[in-house]
């Protein structure tokens, strides 16, 4: 059973509305949507992303800063060797959304929520949540148990959002060391607290200790 649909059967209630931007999540989520914002929702396609689609993937988090740019071949081999776990919003032929994850290598179960990227013409339809839903909902991501990402200390946006999302799916919360700002930046970054949400009730895997990201 995907983690979506685990998600659905532990629905509690509506998410909070919450507006989030960080360097690595770009995201507008609001429970307040305008009809144009729904109707250019309703002439959105989702799917996977194919090698041709790496460009304009880069181009699209150029143009949401403060997103950390990657370099096109980073986008290319997300749009290939990730294209499962990998997700693109087009509209009338152009990419206007893009999450990018990947099964952890460490722990198969385990669905690492890399970035996330939405333009501004297509903000305030809840796009984000709707890319998000859409890949959980894959075959590919069955047997998914947990999410994880990182998280600067002071983006409380970011925070509630996966709190609330945890909440939502029956699944804990959990805090823990990850990339620090001299260690692994030498001082040039913000340090990264690791969060993970699971194991989902109902996926059958066990807790596991907490291990930093070093």
């Amino acid at each position: 059973m995907s983690l979506y649909r685990l998600l659905s059967l532990h629905q509690s209630g509506s998410p909070l509305p919450v507006k989030l931007l960080d360097y690595r999540s770009n995201m507008d989520i609001t429970a307040n949507r305008s009809p144009a914002a729904i109707a250019g929702a309703a002439r959105t396609v989702l799917r996977k992303p194919t090698g041709q689609d790496g460009i304009a993937i880069n181009r699209l988090i150029a143009a949401c800063p403060p997103l950390d740019q990657n370099s096109v071949y980073c986008n290319l081999l997300q749009c290939t060797d990730f294209a499962d776990t990998c997700i693109v919003a087009e509209r009338a032929g152009r990419i206007v959304g893009w999450i990018s994850a990947y099964r952890s290598p460490k722990a198969n179960d385990t669905l690492f929520i890399w970035q996330v990227a939405v333009h501004e013409d297509a903000r305030g339809s809840g796009l984000a949540g709707r890319m998000l839903d859409d890949l959980l909902a894959r075959d590919e991501c069955a047997g998914i148990a947990r999410l994880q990402t990182t998280i600067t200390p002071d983006n409380q946006g970011s925070f509630a959002l996966f709190r609330s999302l945890a909440a939502r799916i029956d699944a804990p919360f959990h805090e823990a060391a990850g990339f620090e700002s001299q260690t692994h930046f030498q001082g040039l970054h913000a340090s990264e607290r690791l969060i993970t949400i699971g194991p989902v009730a109902g996926s059958g895997a066990r807790q596991r200790p907490l291990q930093s990201a070093s």
